[in-house]
């Protein structure tokens, strides 16, 4: 078995998005290592079963914080509230966020604000008051904390119906390969997570249930790439879950923007409602 270089135990681990999908994953794997939870998310009651459950199974504490990222002040209120309980965060998963699809001129601009806020601001504000306080703890601990931003493999390339969520992928992308840079020498771990196609939620929030995946992977098999990335002895800037996403991804770079661009665009055309 594969040495694993990241072990977050007795640390605490502040998980957004936590409610549902990888960012349950995300909860049961640092639990299963020994690490504490701050839970945060909308859905309060979600949140509080997954404390239970993680407490019945892994014997770790949970503190459970229901909170929409996409509101005013959202961001501070979240960070006094760990400030004031005493918690030390060892490791961040900004893992908060959600797409749009449908024509640009259709979707609704407060729908196109909050999903900025979330993907964009949200996750660049979180992380930047957390950075040094994970910098710290990562200096006299190494190898047991983290910084995990959420991408996409569309993050890669623009999408035709999509556009505002892939270019929001495309910052996070961006800034969480400039920060692993910059983490270099402070024992912290910094990667982006890019998830393909994935059997969650996504869909149903996003509202493209006219686009069809084959073959999605498992919330857990893409958990399995972030963590074996952080168990890497150098963790990469950015890793993309799954064989095939990888291939494409890698590729996209190849391929003429028109003809990438039209091909994106006929497999992601909203069909006509009847």
């Amino acid at each position: 078995m594969a040495r694993q270089h990241f072990d977050p135990m007795g640390t605490t681990a502040v998980i957004t998005g936590a409610s549902s999908g990888l960012g349950v994953e995300f909860a049961h794997e640092f639990a299963r290592r020994g690490a504490d939870l701050v839970l945060v998310a909308r859905r309060q009651e979600r949140l509080e079963a997954l404390a239970v459950d993680l407490a019945e199974r892994y014997g770790t504490e949970s503190t459970v914080i229901p909170l929409d990222l996409t509101a005013p002040d959202a961001v501070d209120e979240l960070v006094r509230d760990i400030e004031s309980r005493g918690i030390r965060v060892g490791s961040l998963v900004n893992n908060a966020g959600f797409a749009s699809y449908g024509r640009f001129g259709d979707i609704d601009r407060k729908r196109l604000d909050d999903e900025v806020q979330l993907n964009v601001s949200a996750l660049t504000q979180l992380s930047r008051a957390f950075w040094g306080p994970l910098t710290a703890h990562s200096r006299t601990s190494p190898g047991n904390g983290a910084l995990v931003n959420i991408a996409s493999v569309v993050a890669f390339q623009p999408v035709p119906f999509m556009g505002v969520y892939a270019a929001s992928k495309a910052y996070v992308l961006s800034l969480t390969e400039a920060l692993w840079y910059e983490a270099k020498g402070t024992g912290l771990k910094v990667t982006a997570l890019c998830p393909g196609p994935t059997a969650t939620e996504f869909t149903e929030v996003a509202g493209n249930g006219d686009l069809f995946f084959r073959n999605p992977q498992t919330a857990e098999q893409v958990i399995q790439t972030a963590f074996k990335a952080l168990d890497a002895r150098s963790t990469p800037p950015s890793i993309v879950s799954g064989v095939s996403n990888a291939a494409g991804a890698s590729l996209v770079g190849l391929v003429p923007k028109r003809s990438l661009l039209t091909a994106l665009g006929r497999a992601t055309t909203p069909k006509p409602r009847v």
